[in-house]
């Protein structure tokens, strides 16, 4: 294969939508041309916010586009959920700079999926690691520290732990909580795969709910007006001001979404005589259903678990939807059904005392946590199979 022309670009909108799509495909719906350019556009993603964008686009001899990935030059850790705050503080007690770094991810985004996307008519190993080594020496040209790449899907780590050792990349392993839908015809079904103590809880949340006289609107992205657009902001913006901070993203960006992707939103209200008092919203991806943002201004007994868990799921088994990601963290899943899994993370340091460090880090850390996920099975609700 010839070598690629491997360029990085500082905004989406250096590449047509068009072309950008045709690589990334539309099913993941947080790498599409128009999730990222909202990112760009409301400014919720922009060198001001401590957010550069340096997007990742190969072109092979022909001038054809074959490869792409969000990459951007970072200056703090925020909005990444793959925390790295301790390496910097080791950095910066050493008086040496962790930043700026270097990171391929979705902002804000902590939901696995294509990162680095090759063509499907490309050698998909070789470009990929042409790929790296432009990634490498761009970190070098910029003189980061380390660069990162964050929840890539199967196929992605698959080619990433066959090439990490030669790009010098270490694999970090996380952990979240999925949903997974065994061929389930109603919620009752579902709850009927439970042990009766833990379908009783279920039911009784759900009930506390429906008696405090709460009903559920859901709407697609075509559907919303503006006046629910606003008032889901309004929630959204409310629950970070709560925590005494805000929400990394504006109403702008959530305009953009409807406005360019409405096919991939749903949002759910709850309301209480006719009037909205929270609402999520979810991002619709091929056979997943993705929680994202969620808000309230008064809180309701089980509100927050029935609008994020029990809606959600109750969405994917009326559409038959095999998957919900319902974000990061949060152990309170489990006993709602919700399975442990892996997620992963690949790390490149250029310090090698720091990147022999991190790396006997990883090593304990990767031990202790497929320990957990192992133990959090045995939490789960379900019957057992001689039950």
């Amino acid at each position: 294969m010839n070598k690629l022309t491997i360029r990085f670009i500082n905004q989406i909108y250096d590449v047509p939508l068009p072309e950008w799509n045709r690589i990334a495909g539309t099913d993941y719906p947080f790498m599409r041309f128009e999730f990222l350019a909202a990112l760009e556009i409301s400014g919720a993603v922009s060198p001001e916010n401590g957010w550069t964008p340096k997007h990742l686009v190969a072109y092979n001899a022909a001038g054809k586009l074959v490869a792409i990935a969000p990459c951007y030059l970072k200056n703090h850790s925020y909005g990444e959920y793959v925390f790295d705050w301790p390496w910097a503080n080791a950095y910066h007690e050493n008086g040496l700079k962790y930043y700026p770094k270097l990171l391929i991810a979705i902002p804000f985004t902590p939901c696995a999926g294509p990162r680095l996307v090759v063509a499907p008519d490309q050698d998909v190993t070789t470009v990929t690691r042409q790929c790296l080594q432009a990634i490498i020496a761009l970190g070098q040209q910029n003189r980061v520290s380390s660069w990162h790449l964050l929840f890539p899907h199967a196929a992605l780590v698959e080619q990433l732990d066959q090439a990490q050792y030669e790009a010098g990349l270490m694999q970090r392993i996380g952990s979240q909580y999925h949903w997974y839908n065994d061929g389930y015809e109603t919620f009752v079904d579902y709850l009927d795969a439970m042990t009766s103590r833990k379908r009783k809880t279920i039911r009784r949340e759900r009930e506390k709910v429906a008696t405090q006289g709460i009903s559920f609107l859901r709407l697609s992205g075509e559907e919303i007006s503006a006046k629910q657009l606003k008032d889901f902001y309004l929630f959204y913006n409310a629950t970070y001001m709560k925590r005494g901070s805000y929400g990394y993203l504006n109403h702008d960006f959530f305009g953009q979404l409807v406005d360019t992707m409405p096919e991939n939103l749903l949002f759910i209200f709850a309301q209480n005589g006719g009037e909205s008092v929270a609402s999520a919203l979810f991002l619709l991806g091929g056979e997943t259903i993705y929680g994202r943002y969620w808000g309230c201004l008064k809180l309701y007994d089980q509100l927050h678990f029935e609008t994020c868990y029990y809606q959600g799921i109750e969405y994917c088994i009326d559409r038959k939807l095999a998957h919900f990601d319902a974000g990061a963290q949060g152990e309170h899943k489990i006993q709602r059904g919700f399975k442990p899994i892996e997620t992963y993370s690949y790390h490149w340091i250029a310090h090698p005392g720091f990147r022999d460090a991190i790396e006997n880090y990883l090593q304990q850390e990767s031990t202790h946590i497929r320990e957990y996920i192992d133990q959090v099975q045995s939490s789960l609700p379900f019957k057992q199979i001689n039950e």
